[in-house]
């Protein structure tokens, strides 16, 4: 589970992060980020989207949300990729393809997108 001060909770947050419109996508996941920050001591705020249109089940949408907040837990606590300290927020929006994804396939997907914007 991300620490409070990793999690992006605001409706308003996440209309600016989706304002900016710097993207990072594929079939099963979109990537947002928000403006750069000027103090890089503020840590980085994440926020997790699944849509009902994904699934209508809270439990299979809570699943994936899950899947995609501990890959980029492990992020920041191994300091993978430190240009993700870089921006005020950072938004992982779930696709359909998403669904039947276990832990390996997402961590995966999330690494690979991360490492083109590296």
């Amino acid at each position: 589970m991300l620490k409070k001060n990793y999690r992006l909770k605001k409706y308003s947050a996440f209309l600016a992060t989706y304002k900016i419109n710097n993207i990072l996508s594929n079939d099963n996941i979109c990537i947002y980020f928000g403006k750069e920050k000027k103090d890089i001591s503020i840590p980085s705020k994440f926020g997790f989207v699944v849509s009902k249109k994904i699934s209508k089940k809270a439990v299979v949408r809570n699943r994936i949300k899950r899947l995609m907040r501990e890959v980029f837990r492990l992020s920041v606590k191994n300091s993978e990729f430190p240009y993700l300290n870089k921006y005020i927020s950072v938004i992982c929006v779930a696709k359909s393809d998403a669904l039947n994804s276990d832990f390996n396939h997402v961590y995966s997907l999330i690494h690979d997108l991360l490492s083109v914007k590296a």
